[in-house]
């Protein structure tokens, strides 16, 4: 066969083919028929933390468990349960850690602490870490010290100062 019959049967197939393939994909439907439903999900989704992600709520995670529990969180509002019954399922099964912004108390101290401690004991590392370094240098024993006030008294600029 001639190169360019090859190259034209190429071309034809690959147009087929290509033709083909928007006919193969699905049309998205919509997630829930009732606008106020799906706001009242994504403003839930919104306040419930990723357990997969952790630092994506629900509502921003394309994770498997986060989308199920946002489906989770839409039936039950579409069976009637209230926000804060939801939250306290969802509190009761995973812990304080599921809300994006958990409440000060007792056991969650730690997650609202802990940054504050941690800079904390970084800033004293490094104050201390800067104060062993000054007694470093004002530790040199007097024999040192006299040989480097020499050798600075030999520069240049000090020859040339009157």
């Amino acid at each position: 066969m001639p190169k360019t019959l090859m190259t034209l049967i190429r071309a034809g197939l690959l147009c087929t083919l290509a033709g083909t393939i928007p006919v193969l994909a699905d049309v998205a439907q919509p997630v829930a028929r009732d606008q106020q439903l799906e706001a009242r999900v994504t403003a839930l989704t919104q306040e419930l933390r990723c357990l997969v992600c952790q630092n994506q709520t629900i509502a921003d995670s394309h994770a498997d468990l986060a989308i199920d529990l946002k489906n989770q969180v839409r039936e039950k509002l579409a069976q009637g349960e209230s926000e804060k019954e939801i939250t306290d399922y969802m509190v009761q099964r995973y812990g304080d850690f599921v809300l994006y912004r958990p409440p000060m108390k007792s056991t969650t101290w730690l997650l609202w602490l802990g940054p504050f401690l941690i800079l904390f004991c970084g800033i004293a590392v490094l104050a201390r870490m800067i104060a062993n370094r000054r007694v470093a240098v004002e530790a040199l024993p007097e024999h040192d010290m006299q040989i480097a006030a020499a050798l600075l008294a030999d520069t240049p600029e000090k020859k040339e100062a009157p």
